[in-house]
């Protein structure tokens, strides 16, 4: 039975993984300009696919880590926001993992569920700035919960086909908070977020509104992949060009129209090539 993982669990495998792409940059790329592909899908298909794509991507370039697909049926039941589990083969350790396909700008950390974080820092009052409060405010139950969530984020950017799989450091952005400002007004803005920012009245992240009448990209914990950079590591070690495969769309598109026996012999040439593949990582 798989134990649960740590932070530093969660730190070696980024570790591992950026080790990978490092030595075989061509593996991620391959990866994530198929994924971004499904985009010319539909506009939310390569996020469901992402976490099918990233699961096989372990699999079979790890040797040391396996990986499961959540997958959605089990959404309500799950515990912590994971679409994958990965787990270590040397540890033994469970690792769930929340993957998010963003674009190149704002970025959802975290949905809050509970709703509990708005209602937190609207006990605080409207502009908080002493660091007694704003420590109180991030060691509380909602901010903790939310910075021990193992979140993957990859971002793209259409417009100049490139991509990145960047990961928030939380310890680094909570430590850098002098200011938390509640803004409920101007750029067409509907719903009250609370800003926290650094020195020189910087971005670092924001709260969105958590009521009742908000969904689950209207509140929680957001950031912003361009204001925020400097919060950021890159598991791809910096900015990496992606195409769109315009056969693997061709591929999807006779997939659904051919019987299982179509299928079986389509696989046995992906796994040749999957194959093919691993015989040149390094």
């Amino acid at each position: 039975m798989p134990m649960a993982a740590s932070a530093s669990e969660f730190s070696e495998f980024k570790k591992r993984l950026k080790l990978l792409i490092s030595k075989n940059p061509d593996l991620i790329t391959l990866t994530l300009s198929n994924i971004f592909t499904m985009r010319l899908l539909g506009n939310k298909t390569h996020g469901d696919l992402a976490e099918v794509g990233i699961t096989e991507f372990v699999n079979q370039y790890m040797y040391d880590y396996r990986a499961l697909h959540v997958g959605k049926d089990r959404f309500r039941a799950k515990e912590s926001e994971e679409d994958i589990q990965v787990i270590s083969e040397i540890s033994n350790a469970r690792i769930p993992i929340s993957l998010k396909a963003y674009g190149d700008g704002p970025l959802q950390l975290s949905t809050d569920k509970a709703g509990e974080m708005f209602p937190l820092l609207k006990s605080f009052g409207s502009k908080i700035t002493s660091s007694t409060d704003i420590s109180s405010v991030l060691k509380s139950q909602p901010f903790v919960s939310t910075a021990s969530l193992y979140i993957l984020p990859l971002i793209y950017s259409e417009v100049n086909k490139k991509c990145n799989i960047l990961v928030f450091d939380y310890k680094r952005a909570f430590a850098d908070v002098k200011q938390i400002e509640l803004a409920d007004s101007g750029n067409g803005r509907k719903h009250p977020v609370y800003r926290f920012t650094g020195k020189k009245d910087s971005y670092i992240f924001e709260v969105r509104y958590g009521g009742a009448s908000a969904n689950a990209l209207q509140r929680g914990l957001w950031t912003h992949t361009k204001n925020a950079l400097t919060y950021f590591d890159s598991v791809t070690d910096g900015w990496i060009d992606y195409s769109h495969n315009l056969v693997l769309v061709e591929l999807f598109s006779h997939a659904l129209v051919t019987n299982a026996a179509g299928h079986s012999a389509a696989l046995i040439e992906l796994k040749n090539s999957i194959e093919s593949i691993k015989k040149g990582i390094q």
